[in-house]
């Protein structure tokens, strides 16, 4: 049998209280009336019980049991044996003067026994003459490594009386042998430690045991307490999700809750404590003070509630964690740790407060009994805690209120319950549906404090532009965010969200992101919108009226904000009538075998038989539609299976699981099995098809794996000169533009220079003519002649520029419009630039430009005149306006709509010039293309232009200025009519990122049949699947992107396969199906049996049910499985012989068909050749088949040439020739084809440079309809959406994704 179940709850059971020594001198000391001077003690440990506590040291074939836990172990502790009979007197005697006999323990090394015992008796331990209640309390343990354990300790009372027997020279306390004058009671302590924070679970089993061992004999304490440590050491901890275990311990029974998902912590407490002691203003004073890292000093009367009240702040910051020094409980001996410099969060008794309070500077003391908070040292002043965020915490506050605190309440209605165990559930129930309630509160608060964020976040060079972050702040939250920005906390969390961790936050956050929210999140520059200046305006009005109002009221504080619902968050408020709901799914609980005799080896292996048996049960009882319920009985099957050493049947269920649930899986685990497995059994086991691949993944070595970089960095203004590649990264790490050609011409733009006596353009001078002239700009050096001159930006001109951006984004914030001017402006736009005050003939004021248009902000009144919406100019005319005796420079606009626009822009003139047109050229190039992300791209070079002559400030600067210009230098381009009248609409999933990437697949999924309300989850889906194993999200009603990147393994993804509403199917380079499921939008399933690239699958439907539904997946090696849906068991497997290059496969009349380059193959399911297609070329080689499709409405089988640009069509009934050629023109080659009505879409590469075109090709005239051009790489990927739109995709100098109407 293995050593010790991997994952059990109990790490070591100890045994607190006096020695016998001393108890022995006490109840001696009770006849002669002197007890009183013993009656205050030092602890000491009595037992310590660690498993194992039945062991096999040497299996049957040789092998040393092997032990799978995490937790090294050292044997450090050593105890007195003590013997079970007693020996003679004489024995006695000789043996007091000997050496006692020692037992060494192994001791887990996280775990310090030296200070044990004063935190089970954090207070003195004294003799009393008459027994006292039970008391319990919480402990938590941290190692140099931040790793936590948990305690829980029970302290009861034992009557000592001096008894006739002696054991080993030990007196042992027997009850009622004497009668002494005084009855005594010893307190003992018993403490459960573990990795897990069961404390409700470990509270009710100290429960069961203290009845047995308060009043038993001392002969039987130990028995009993090893025995209860035994019976713990079986049970396992719950994998995450929606299984709960359960044992029995006479008389109660104990519920062990699982983690609800693996991305919360445990919890098994009552969170709602709190919220009893204190108001939430205190609440968020206290949060405040946890993220702000302060000294934090919990105080009560009561120890219990120390540390269950600082576990529920710490569960309130999730996934935010505290990485400082965390003692919840501090003894008397260990008061001097609060004059530590560092912040950490520390708990003692309220007898020590005013002490404390007194003579510890800095500290923060939260009263637990009285609810409140207060600093160190200042008498009557509150702390000085910046508040929270306002909005942040209005909505807590609310929500807070929706929230029933009182189990009693709730049961007001009910009858009483006559069941001890029907009553008890009921309570667990409504706590943990509370719980729910309450971490979806607080990770809501946290979502709401930082969900701006990720905005200023820079991934792909890890850098947070805290400042700029800063001024996005009001001024009242500015001080919250200068100190939580400061904070390792805050460090931490970013470096999570660097790295793409999708945590509880990630998911809320996406949960709660509105489709606008997400659009801005990649707008690259952001400015506020309409929408954000209206709700600031009304957010300032409503601030000044409670003010005017609080002015005329005696007594009334200004904070009466709060009484003001606050509606700007994206989650809607909570009313008190309607309490907040939390969907959380249905827990099962499942039952563990009764326990007999856990200290006898064979019962403990009969326990685990049992244990097995009634997972067999479970299994079979449970469908295949309840896949995560499987894999946790497989799970736990898998850890039954290893304490029985069957090593092979334990892999099976692992493997079970790792194809079922991968979040659960336990990867070190199944590597340390297959390293401990005797040759002969891993052999038999690497034959089995089903473990094959699991071994060799696991086996895998994983090379010299570069870590990655965790740092979160700031960034620094550069002190070297440039050159090109590393002015792109400074522009990119500083989050001004990501683009690389765009960047490109910002590099030419700056290193334009003049000379102050001739003007002429030095980077186009050679060495000679350099070498006698004075060169003024400092943006420019030279190198030898061998290797030319090269172009170099320095410091001081990127500081000026950047300086210059800066600023600009600052104004742009600051900008506060009228409402009646808000008012005629979409909620979406944002004024991007203000030209100074200037004098038009529509009055005088400041022109604004938005992504939209134009308009004149009227001097003197809140009024708004339009001048222009781009997409109406027509002409752009650079005037002078004569005004004696001056030329005033002006700019005139003329449109389609109404008289020309003059205005005195004066030295801002050309300048003007320059924006308009790009913005023009920019709006006419996106209503060509049908891309509205040319807009975003034209405001990006606008505003470049205007920080490059706000920053060089010479006669030279427009001209650099101009360099910018890309769109005006590409209005001109044609689209063709046929493409212009056939494309709807374009997407980028590369948006945000540096390069855009290849589109490889698309799929649409459409929504549920049944409408399911406003859900995202039941609205049309279009999944792009792009490459470093990325897929992003499009909600394909508005085509804006839903989410990001859903990250499936590392690689390349070449196919797509909806199953049912709540799966897509994923095949990727690495050989892997991934599985994602739709409703959590999390791969937690893997297919890993092929060993090639999967490189295409397809779904067959032979009924309405789940069950009925089967997925065959072929590799590049000829590999095809048909695998079960409802299972994902392998239900055929085949190989094709002779093939290397299987790129795809269809299903037709119950028959295969797979393209393996040069020939088309129709098979049996089982792998048996029927019909073999080959197209022979002029020169006597075969034709190579990029792609094809079966027509089934005409029998037809149609296949692409790629290297030819063709086109074949055969009949179904006579494979010999084809029926039909179709000649592409200028095709160079073909990537993708699908069948949309009675229209073939072929999507490929033109021979015109490297340009994508789709061919529209009629499948009755067997011609070519339409040529679409749309994308500048090949054509990679189409599908189609309801024979409404074909989507198409295109490779990486592209990355888009064009929409085409259906005709």
């Amino acid at each position: 049998m293995t050593a010790v179940l991997p994952n059990a709850i109990l790490e070591i059971c100890v045994v607190v209280g006096a020695s016998n020594e001393k108890l022995k001198e006490i109840c001696q000391a009770v006849q002669k009336d002197t007890a009183q001077s013993f009656t205050c003690f030092s602890p000491e440990i009595r037992s310590v019980h660690v498993p194992p506590f039945v062991t096999k040291e040497v299996s049957q074939s040789g092998y040393v049991v092997q032990n799978f836990t995490r937790t090294p172990r050292h044997r450090s502790f050593r105890k007195r044996k003590e013997f079970k009979r007693a020996t003679s007197a004489s024995s006695n005697a000789n043996t007091s003067h000997k050496e006692p006999n020692l037992e060494e323990i192994g001791i887990p090394n996280n775990i310090d026994l030296q200070g044990l015992p004063q935190f089970c008796f954090p207070g003195e331990l004294q003799i009393e003459t008459e027994p006292k209640e039970d008391h319990y309390h919480f402990l938590v343990f941290t190692d140099v490594l931040g790793t936590r354990t948990y305690g829980v300790v029970v302290q009861f009372y034992r009557p000592i009386q001096e008894g006739s027997s002696f054991q080993n020279g030990h007196a042992h306390w027997d009850i009622a042998v004497h009668h002494p004058r005084m009855p005594l009671y010893a307190p003992f302590s018993i403490c459960v430690i573990s990795k897990f924070p069961y404390y409700t679970a470990f509270k009710d089993s100290l429960s069961c045991l203290t009845v047995q061992v308060k009043s038993c004999r001392e002969v039987d304490f130990d028995d009993k307490v090893r025995q209860f440590a035994a019976k713990l050491a079986l049970v396992p901890s719950p994998p995450p999700g929606a299984l709960h275990l359960v044992f029995d311990l006479k008389p109660l029974q104990i519920v062990l809750p699982s983690r609800e998902d693996p991305k919360y912590p445990i919890v098994d407490l009552d969170l709602h404590s709190p919220f009893l002691c204190f108001k939430p203003k205190c609440i968020l004073q206290i949060l405040t003070s946890i993220l702000i890292e302060q000294k934090i000093v919990f105080l009560s009367a009561d120890w219990a509630l120390l540390t269950l009240i600082a576990e529920c702040f710490i569960l309130y910051l999730h996934p935010l964690q505290w990485k400082h020094t965390y003692v919840p409980i501090l003894s008397k001996g260990m008061m001097d740790f609060l004059m530590a410099p560092t912040a950490f969060l520390m708990g003692c008794h309220i007898d020590y407060f005013n002490k404390v309070n007194l003579e510890v500077e800095g500290l923060i003391l939260v009263n637990i009994d009285e609810g409140t908070i207060k600093s160190s040292n200042l008498a009557d002043i509150r702390p000085d805690i910046p508040k929270m965020p306002l909005e942040a915490a209005e909505c807590f506050t609310q929500k807070v209120k929706s929230l029933q605190l009182y189990y009693d309440l709730e049961l007001s209605h009910l009858g009483s319950c006559t069941d001890i165990s029907d009553s008890r559930t009921l309570r667990k129930d409504w706590q943990q549906n509370l719980n729910s309630q309450i971490q979806e509160i607080c990770l809501e608060l946290m979502v709401n404090i930082f969900r701006e964020v990720s905005a200023h976040l820079n991934y792909e060079y890890r850098i947070f532009n805290s400042e700029e972050f800063l001024k996005t702040r009001t001024v009242s939250d500015r001080p919250f965010y200068k100190k939580v920005l400061e904070t390792y906390i805050f460090h931490s969390f970013l470096k999570a969200r660097l790295s793409g961790k999708m945590d509880a936050f990630g998911c809320m956050e996406l949960r709660i992101y509105s489709e606008n929210d997400r659009m801005k999140m990649l707008d690259s520059p952001r400015r506020p919108t309409m929408e954000e200046m209206a709700l600031r305006k009304e957010h300032t009005y409503d601030f000044l009226m409670i003010k005017r109002f609080a002015a005329s009221m005696p007594n009334l504080p200004v904070d009466t904000l709060n009484d003001f619902p606050i509606d700007h968050l994206s989650m809607k408020m909570n009313k008190p009538e309607n309490a907040l709901k939390r969907n959380t799914k249905s827990i099962r609980r499942f039952k563990l075998p009764e326990f007999s005799c856990p200290l006898a080896y064979s019962s403990v292996i009969a326990w685990y038989t049992d244990f097995i048996n009634l997972l067999n049960r479970a299994i079979n009882s449970t469908g295949p539609e309840s896949s995560s319920l499987l894999a946790r009985y497989y799970y736990l099957r898998g850890l039954a299976y290893l304490m029985q050493e069957k090593f092979q049947e334990a892999l099976l269920d692992f493997q079970n699981l790792y194809k079922t649930d991968r979040d659960i899986f336990p990867k070190e685990l199944v590597k340390k099995v297959i390293g401990a497995m005797p040759p002969d059994q891993r052999k038999h086991a690497s034959r089995k098809s089903e473990l094959k691949r699991l071994i060799s993944i696991m086996l895998e070595k994983e090379g010299d794996v570069i870590a990655p970089d965790e740092h979160v960095k700031t960034f620094q203004l550069p002190k070297t000169h440039m050159h090109k590649e590393d002015f792109m990264k400074r522009i990119q790490e500083s989050g001004i533009v990501k683009d690389v050609d765009t960047i490109l011409r910002l590099f030419d733009a700056l290193t334009i220079v003049k000379s102050e006596n001739n003007k002429l353009n030095y980077r186009d001078m050679t060495l000679d003519q350099c070498s006698t002239t004075k060169v003024v700009s400092r943006s420019v050096f030279y190198l030898s002649a061998e290797t030319g001159h090269l172009k170099q930006i320095d410091p001081e001109t990127f500081k000026d520029f950047y300086n210059f951006w800066k600023e600009s984004e600052t104004e742009a914030q600051e900008i506060n419009l009228p409402l009646e001017v808000i008012e005629h402006l979409n909620k979406n736009e944002s004024v991007y630039k203000l030209s100074s005050s200037v004098k038009t003939n529509y009055g005088v004021g400041k022109i604004a430009l938005t992504q939209k248009r134009l308009f004149l902000l009227l001097e003197g009144r809140p009024d708004y005149v339009e001048i222009a919406k781009f997409r109406d100019i027509q002409e752009l005319e650079n005037i002078s306006v004569m005004f004696f005796p001056l030329r005033i420079p002006a700019l005139k606009i003329k449109t389609t709509l109404k008289e020309p626009f003059v205005g005195n822009l004066k030295n801002e003139r050309d300048l003007w010039q320059l924006i308009v047109k790009e913005m023009w050229a920019g709006k006419t190039m996106a209503d060509k293309h049908k891309d509205p992300q040319y807009i975003q791209h034209a405001l990006t070079n606008v505003l470049l232009m205007d920080a490059v002559v706000g920053c060089m400030q010479s006669p030279r600067a427009i001209y650099a200025a101009s360099k910018l210009a890309y769109f005006d230098q590409m209005k001109n381009m044609v689209v063709p009519k046929t493409t212009s009248e056939t494309l709807k609409h374009k997407i980028n999933p590369s948006a945000g990122q540096t390069n855009p990437q290849a589109v490889n697949a698309l799929l649409y999924t459409p929504g549920p049949a049944v409408h399911q309300g406003e859900d995202e989850n039941t609205k049309p889906r279009l999944w792009c699947a792009l490459s470093e194993g990325k897929v992003v999200l499009f909600n394909a009603t508005t085509w804006s992107i839903q989410q990001h990147c859903i990250q499936v393994g590392n690689s390349k993804l070449n196919c797509m396969l909806g199953v049912e509403f709540s799966q897509v199917w994923v095949g990727s380079q690495d050989s892997s199906i991934y599985i994602i499921n739709t409703r959590s939008m999390s791969c937690n399933k893997q297919l890993t049996e092929h060993c090639t690239d999967v490189t295409d699958m397809v779904l067959e439907d032979q009924g309405s049910k789940l069950s009925q539904k089967q997925v065959h997946s072929c590799s590049l090696d000829g590999r095809v499985i048909c695998w079960d849906v409802n299972t994902l068991e392998i239900k055929t497997d085949f190989q094709l012989p002779n093939c290397h290059k299987l790129t795809a496969i269809k299903l037709h009349n119950s028959t295969l068909w797979c393209c393996v380059g040069d020939a088309l193959l129709e098979v049996k399911k089982n792998g048996q050749l029927l019909r073999k297609v080959t197209l022979e070329n002029p020169k006597g080689s075969h034709a190579y088949f990029s792609c094809f499709l079966i027509f089934p409405e005409k029998n037809q089988l149609v296949a692409t040439c790629g290297d030819k640009g063709e086109v074949c069509i055969w009949d179904m009934k006579d494979l010999s020739k084809p029926l039909q050629k179709i000649q592409l023109q200028d095709c160079r080659s073909i990537s993708c084809m699908i069948l949309v009505k009675n229209q073939l879409w072929i999507g490929g590469k033109g021979s015109d440079k490297v340009r994508g075109k789709i061919y529209v090709v009629d499948t009755f005239k067997y011609c070519v309809e339409k040529e679409l051009v749309a994308h500048i790489d090949m054509v990679r990927a189409l599908c189609c959406t309801e024979d409404r739109y074909v989507l198409s995709g295109a490779g990486r100098e592209d990355g888009k994704i064009a929409i085409w109407k259906v005709e």
